[in-house]
This record gives structure tokens, sequence and C-alpha cells, in this order.
């Protein structure tokens, strides 16, 4: 029993660095075809390397969403990247359910042009007043529509949605218990 507790651990040790050089190599491949002038290959490199490196920090954002609280439970979190100069982002997405039915998903987005504009929009008062009510979620400022979903943009750099049927003080309590400080450090 212990010894296959340990050659899980080192085949995930393994596993995880398989990635980094994966990302590395991309790296490398396209350093190498831009040295030879191959740019179409460089920037194909360039952007798998980017991708690569999109889907570990989304990986990165699943250890941050919140364990089920008491009364529900959850599914597996989905962790994707997708690649583009103007929309690509990195997202990691959970989904919760109680025994009512009800539901609450928690999507966190990073690596996106889009939530970089987004950030002084909702920063604002004015406006961020004119999509919602503007309430904390811990030391966050966040604007709550009046279906209780809940919108908060952290560091200016990541995107944190609550939505789903359940009401609005569910989504609530599944908002603080997002591990905005971790995010914060990414």
């Amino acid at each position: 029993m212990i010894r296959a507790a340990v050659l899980l651990a080192v085949v995930g040790l393994l596993a995880t660095q398989v990635r980094a050089d994966d990302i590395l190599e991309a790296l490398d491949q396209a350093r190498k075809a831009y040295q030879a002038g191959d740019l179409a290959n460089a920037k194909q490199a360039a952007d798998l390397a980017s991708q690569l490196i999109g889907r570990k920090n989304a990986e990165g954002f699943v250890t941050l969403l919140p364990k089920p609280l008491a009364g529900w439970t959850a599914d597996e979190a989905q962790a994707t990247a997708v690649g583009s100069t103007a929309f690509g982002a990195s997202q990691a997405r959970r989904n919760y359910t109680n025994a009512n039915g009800d539901n609450v998903d928690v999507q966190i987005t990073g690596d996106s042009a889009v939530i970089a504009q987004l950030a002084p929009i909702m920063a604002n008062p004015q406006f961020a007043g004119a999509m919602g009510k503007i309430v904390r979620v811990g030391s966050q400022r966040a604007i709550q529509n009046p279906q209780g979903d809940i919108h908060i943009i952290v560091a200016n750099k990541f995107l944190v949605v609550v939505s789903g049927s359940a009401p609005a003080a569910a989504k609530m309590s599944y908002a603080q218990a997002i591990d905005f400080a971790g995010l914060s450090k990414m």
C-alpha cells in the first residue's frame, strides 16, 4: 500500500516535470526557428508554449476553487486554456449542487487582455453601479446582479464569476470561500 502511494507520487512528479519540459521544449523550438529565420515555425512553437503555460495557469486556478460547502457536492473541476492573441484565456471552473437541485458555478479566468480592459470599468463606481449592486466579498470589491451572480476582478488580471440557480446567499458563501490571497499571488 505504501509502495503504491510512493509510486503514484513519483509518477505525478514526473508528469509535472514532463509538462514543464514540454513548455521549455516549445520555447527552445521557437528560439531555434527564429534564429534560423523560420518565422512561421517560430510563431507556431511560441503559440504552443503560450498555450501550455495557459494550461498550467488554469491548473493552478483549480487549486483555488472552494471545496463543497456543507450540504453541497461538487463536480470535478475543469481547467481550460484557449490561446489567442486578442481573446486568449485560462479558466478553471467547478459546479456545486445541493439536495434541492440548486447549483452554483464558480469560474476563475485569467491570461486575458479583455480582463485588463474590463478592470477599470468595474473599478469605476458609476459604471459598476449600473451593472448591479456593489458588495464586498472579504477584502474584494464585487458586483452582484439582481439574480445574485457575483463578478469580481482580482489584482486587475483575474475575473471570478459565481453564478447559478442557487439563492444569492449561497452564491455569496461560495464567493467568500475562494482563496483570493492565493489568486492575487499568481
